[in-house]
């Protein structure tokens, strides 16, 4: 078996370590349903900051363990019976907790893989699988957007509100977008919202229903949590 490095969470005396160490692990070759994947880019975010201050215990992560939860490699090697992808295919993952994504390599099931089109840069796939795919769920699933649709997003600037505002102005809804300040303002604007809301500086829920002249909104999507949640439901 092949080592190869990677980056490990540890606990020492009680608490997690604010730094990752770099080890080199022994890889095996991938058992039935599974594949190899040489990472050429992984993404960070905030999942990753959660389990870092210990959260992954909460969730029955062992530890030490590998965080990562979204990645874009090449296949180098497929198990028994895999059918979906072959050696040399571009995929990406988004799996959460129990992939290890910040390492050179890894070994993991064929069906948390989606294909990536040469098109596509494999930084560029890395940095979007996993706010994408919520995203979609959130504007397909949760709510199904289309034209004719008001809809509100709160923290419409960040990773997953960028992806979610666009696509929902792409499906013809008209999009409104509250954010924290005036440089987050102009991104809003760029990323899709017809409407940006500094929700430091007017009071949101005048603003909306305002621009929806008292209507109000389809749907909320809430990226903030109490300080937004329960007035929410006032729209």
């Amino acid at each position: 078996m092949k080592k190869l490095s990677g980056l490990y969470l540890y606990y020492i005396y009680g608490r997690l370590l604010k730094v990752m160490k770099w080890e080199d692990v022994e890889l095996g070759e991938p058992k039935s349903g599974e594949i190899k994947v040489k990472n050429k880019a992984i993404g960070v975010n905030h999942t990753d900051v959660y389990a870092r201050r210990g959260a992954a215990e909460s969730f029955n992560v062992p530890l030490p363990f590998t965080p990562g939860c979204e990645a874009v490699g090449v296949v180098t090697a497929v198990g028994p019976g895999v059918t979906t992808c072959k050696v040399g295919d571009m995929v990406a993952l988004a799996a959460g907790w129990h992939t290890p994504a910040y390492a050179e390599e890894m070994v993991l099931s064929a069906d948390r893989v989606v294909p990536v089109p040469p098109s596509i840069d494999p930084v560029v796939a890395a940095a979007a699988i996993f706010k994408g795919l919520t995203a979609e769920v959130l504007v397909r699933r949760c709510f199904k957007v289309g034209p004719g649709h008001t809809i509100l997003y709160h923290a419409a600037s960040g990773g997953v509100g960028s992806l979610a505002c666009q696509w929902a102005n792409a499906l013809g809804a008209t999009v409104i977008g509250t954010v924290s300040t005036k440089e987050k303002a102009v991104q809003a604007k760029e990323d899709g919202c017809h409407h940006v809301i500094i929700h430091k500086e007017e009071n949101f829920v005048d603003r909306v229903m305002e621009i929806t002249s008292g209507k109000g909104v389809d749907v909320v999507y809430d990226s903030v949590g109490k300080d937004t949640f329960r007035v929410s439901h006032e729209m």
